[in-house]
């Protein structure tokens, strides 16, 4: 919520975006950074959005000037509404009801773009990039970053910042090495948990690795030296 405008700031001096560029650019932004400020904000620099608003209590009282629901997927239902406050354009909205812990959830989402159906407005929202889960998410599962502390900033920022060279080489890995394997879905935490904890010797000659061994008897090894080797091909073409 509160660094949504120096980062979109920062994309803009990055990309050398001008105003005409920002009116073919659209932010996919979840609940957390859809407070009205912020909409009105990314609206007023000539943005197009599409978010989920921030307010449950919005949401709920949205929700009861529904009309017509109808089914989105087998948890949840959609219904159009028309909006009961001012982003300064005009925009599109929905509300979202799911059946959870025996009681209604509700959730609205606002746009600027024009979608042929209902469907169609939250399947192009749910394509959002997902940087909270296959991020955030994984590295303090996977990772341990939230187990881990430091006493003193610098080390803390440290360690912050091996974490994300962590994160970028797994991802690299991932897609160079676990593509079209039996580990293709698998997140980080499995990775690091289930494979890269196999235990092995590494054999370097001139300071380049010449050959791995892994433990013979782990149920991983076998799948894991094709994908090893396709990896260091591939990676290092070698």
């Amino acid at each position: 919520m509160q660094c949504l405008q120096t980062a979109v700031l920062g994309v803009e001096s990055a990309f050398d975006l001008a105003p005409q560029a920002r009116k073919r650019t659209l932010y996919r932004l979840d609940g957390g950074a859809g407070t009205d400020k912020n909409l009105r904000w990314l609206l007023a620099r000539d943005y197009q959005v599409l978010a989920k608003g921030f307010s449950g209590k919005r949401a709920k009282a949205l929700a009861r000037r529904v009309q017509r629901w109808d089914a989105y997927d087998s948890q949840s239902w959609l219904g159009r509404v028309e909006p009961t406050f001012d982003l300064g354009v005009p925009i599109d909205l929905l509300v979202r009801k799911r059946w959870h812990n025996s009681q209604w959830k509700h959730s609205y989402y606002v746009t600027t773009r024009t979608f042929p159906s209902k469907n169609a407005f939250m399947d192009h929202y749910n394509r959002r990039g997902g940087a909270e889960v296959e991020q955030f998410r994984e590295d303090k599962s996977g990772l341990h970053l939230s187990a881990r502390r430091k006493k003193r900033f610098g080390a803390q920022k440290a360690l912050v910042l091996l974490t994300d060279l962590t994160h970028n080489l797994l991802g690299d890995f991932r897609y160079r090495g676990l593509a079209n394997s039996p580990f293709a879905a698998w997140g980080s935490k499995r990775i690091v948990r289930d494979l890269l904890a196999i235990p092995g010797r590494l054999h370097f000659d001139a300071g380049q690795l010449k050959r791995i061994e892994l433990l013979a008897s782990h149920p991983h090894t076998e799948a894991l030296i094709i994908c090893l080797e396709r990896y260091c091909s591939s990676r290092f073409g070698g």
